[in-house]
């Protein structure tokens, strides 16, 4: 019963990241299925790494799309696929400096002040995504009836929250596998379901594998890029310390999560998926559901590798519409940012205070508000962007209030 019951949790965390673990790929022109193979094999390593201490999926990171796109065009899938395999040696890089500084040195460059903010950014940042998937728009166009997705969006949000506050314990473990259920079950009474692509499609089917190609300007290209998602990392996992009440930074330590991830994303690109991350999705759902022994999250990796290989789940996986998924995602980004305010309250930060009001107030505008930074070809942007800002502006400003 044990097993059975962190198996369907395993599930709903599979779930909850799949819209936008598949959204990377279908944006960038990879292969969704191997998105599902990339991610569960990087969650598998990055347990390793970590002696299964930190309840943490990896998914498809948002970071590399733009960059992705880019290098596709300018040498092709296999040289990007190296970019992406060299991408992953700058987790390597972030993980050897805290190791040597030790932990005290991170607790400096990153106080509550500076993680808060960048917790609300992963959250806020997305938030315009999650409203239009409600909506049933994507990428600026119409997908579904505006009524009808604001029914469908709606009605799942409804079911997800009524059974978080109001199930009984079993059903306040999956309340959002719950809500998508019940979300595509009316979606389907409403006729907004396309089952034609999941009887057509195949029950067994091997994802296609690309091989890297050695193309060192594609290498340098991506190492950059790696940064933001680093230190993206590093807020992701202080945001499930946060949920959890443990300090993963100090066990297993914030060098072993940075190898696992940058493990599964050297892995990634050796087998042509998308660069994984830390998921605010996962975080949001282990917060909501009070579930937080890693053990969902190995089921997870495995459905994840299994459902690479089963064609008819990917076909109905991906035949869930935008509105229902919506619903849910609005739940699940806004507990994200309740989290970072959080983390401001607990430490007793004081926005009165010049240099923490300019922190904060210049991390939201900047994340919340879309800039980009652009360096030559490199353009850093949202929680990397952020991130580095709040960073600079602690070293720099002085930790005083005005002087009279």
């Amino acid at each position: 019963m044990q097993y059975l019951k962190q198996a369907v949790a395993g599930a709903q965390i599979l779930f909850v990241a799949f819209g936008a673990m598949v959204l990377v790929p279908l944006l960038t022109g990879l292969n969704p299925s191997m998105a599902l193979l990339g991610a569960g094999i990087g969650t598998l390593l990055f347990q390793l790494c970590t002696r299964r201490k930190v309840p943490i999926f990896l998914g498809s990171s948002f970071a590399f799309i733009a960059p992705i796109i880019y290098a596709m065009q300018e040498w092709g899938m296999g040289s990007t696929m190296f970019g992406l395999f060299a991408a992953g040696f700058m987790y390597f890089v972030f993980a050897a400096l805290i190791k040597w500084r030790g932990l005290d040195a991170v607790n400096k460059l990153l106080p509550p002040v500076v993680i808060g903010p960048v917790i609300m950014v992963i959250g806020l940042s997305v938030a315009a995504v999650a409203s239009q998937m409600a909506m049933g728009q994507a990428g600026g166009e119409q997908k579904y009836d505006y009524v009808q997705s604001l029914l469908l969006s709606g009605f799942t949000f409804a079911v997800t929250v009524v059974v978080a506050v109001f199930g009984s314990k079993m059903m306040k473990l999956i309340p959002i596998l719950i809500g998508v259920a019940a979300g595509y079950l009316a979606a389907w009474a409403l006729g907004i379901v396309d089952t034609a692509a999941i009887a057509q499609a195949d029950w067994f089917t091997v994802p296609e594998f690309h091989r890297p190609e050695v193309n060192w300007q594609a290498a340098l290209f991506m190492l950059p890029v790696a940064v933001a998602p680093a230190i993206e990392h590093i807020g992701g996992i202080m945001a499930i310390g946060k949920v959890t009440g443990q300090d993963y930074a100090a066990d297993p330590g914030l060098h072993k999560t940075l190898a696992g991830d940058g493990l599964g994303v050297c892995v990634a690109g050796l087998i042509g998926g998308p660069p994984v991350t830390t998921y605010g999705e996962v975080t949001g759902a282990v917060m909501l559901t009070k579930n937080s022994n890693p053990s969902i999250m190995t089921w997870a990796a495995l459905f994840a590798i299994c459902m690479a290989f089963f064609g008819k789940f990917n076909a109905f996986l991906a035949s869930i519409p935008l509105p229902v998924m919506g619903g849910v995602m609005i739940l699940l980004f806004g507990t994200i940012a309740s989290l970072g305010l959080k983390t401001l309250i607990d430490a007793q930060v004081d926005l009165m205070k010049p240099k923490n009001l300019v922190i904060a107030s210049s991390v939201l505008t900047t994340g919340v508000g879309g800039m980009v930074f652009k360096v030559g070809s490199v353009s850093f942007a949202g929680v990397g962007l952020c991130a580095v800002l709040a960073i600079v502006l602690n070293l720099v400003l002085p930790d005083r209030a005005d002087q009279e």
